[in-house]
């Protein structure tokens, strides 16, 4: 293991250890009129799951976001979710459907789960959830809430797996991997301001096992 007893990486990060920087370094390429990426949006992410009832289960009824649209291509199914952001889409569930695809290239933080027809038969896990070593990538999904408190006590009454809880900052609640530990890489004590937000922060399993993260609305990371 080439950095087993170094903790420190041949790549360190070019950011002072517990200094929050708005902007990053401030070396960003300014948007100039012209820039080609004018209008560009984060839309959507997708997920294949392996049973579409148990996701939709999760994301609606547990997580509260309502169907914009569902489409059998035929060799998959589709479903878009999205969280009504008027009153009136959230007493009228059509109109939310139907207004929210018609502006749909520009509606933002929707979920695509991805439904393979016949990986519900499966045994599980069928799919990877990038926490997983060595097949590293995708961490989880991160989803502001009013109070976790109160969202946690929700979930956990309706079985949802908590992997970590309000109030633990350890090294060992770091989503990171033994298998990254063993190779000398993500090293190292959380610093002490960063804690203090951790301490606030809750993460779960949804039902294909992908890390789902909670963060308070309210919680300021300048002063938390």
């Amino acid at each position: 293991m080439r950095h087993q007893n170094n903790p420190a990486s041949n790549f360190p990060s070019p950011a002072p250890v517990g200094e929050y920087l708005a902007n990053g370094n401030k070396n960003d390429p300014p948007l100039l009129p012209n820039d080609p990426t004018l209008g560009f949006k984060f839309n959507y992410m997708m997920m294949r799951v392996r049973d579409p009832s148990r996701s939709l289960h999760f994301y609606i009824n547990l997580m509260g976001m309502r169907t914009v649209f569902t489409v059998n291509v035929g060799p998959f199914t589709i479903y878009y979710l999205g969280y009504p952001q008027t009153e009136e889409h959230r007493q009228d569930l059509p109109r939310f459907g139907e207004e929210t695809v018609v502006n749909l290239g520009h509606t933002l933080g929707l979920l695509e789960l991805y439904h393979i027809h016949g990986t519900e038969k499966e045994p599980q896990p069928c799919y990877e959830t990038g926490n997983n070593p060595p097949h590293l990538g995708l961490g989880h999904l991160g989803f502001t809430v009013p109070d976790v408190s109160k969202a946690l006590d929700h979930l956990k009454q309706n079985g949802v797996e908590v992997v970590k809880d309000l109030g633990v900052a350890t090294r060992e609640t770091i989503p990171l991997s033994e298998w990254e530990a063993l190779r000398g890489v993500g090293l190292g004590e959380l610093h002490p301001e960063y804690k203090k937000v951790f301490k606030q922060i809750a993460f779960l399993k949804d039902p294909d096992g992908y890390t789902v993260e909670l963060v308070s609305q309210k919680m300021n990371a300048l002063d938390p």
